[in-house]
């Protein structure tokens, strides 16, 4: 697997969570999930309810900003697996592998995979 470049890196950093977030209700809504779900999994991971979501995307934060406001789940280290190319555990970059472990759980929710797998409960 290869590993991320600062190129790389910097792209993730400077990504907006509102140019992707619609590409992950797409996502989840082709694959008979909800939005609703996908919030679950993001508030998961973050901390953040509906309403700060959508301060998030109102506000246009880069993956730098949203990440550094998220309270990360202390269970988001047990997030394994291949996404984008990228084993996630491996990924040195910490606000990379913070934006590859969302892609990763939007990803099994999309799947189909129990939340409470995907939550780690």
């Amino acid at each position: 697997m290869p590993t991320t470049t600062p190129e790389h890196d910097k792209r993730v950093a400077e990504m907006t969570f509102s140019s992707v977030y619609p590409h992950y209700v797409t996502k989840v809504e082709n694959k008979g999930r909800t939005q609703k779900e996908l919030h679950e999994v993001i508030h998961w991971l973050t901390g953040f309810d509906d309403n700060q979501i959508k301060e998030l995307i109102k506000e246009e934060v880069t993956f730098k900003e949203f990440f550094k406001r998220a309270k990360l789940n202390p269970k988001a280290k047990l997030i394994t697996g291949v996404i984008c190319g990228y084993r996630v555990e491996n990924i040195e970059n910490p606000l990379t592998r913070k934006a590859r472990y969302l892609d990763k759980i939007i990803d099994e929710l999309a799947r189909g995979k129990k939340m409470e797998k995907i939550l780690r409960t």
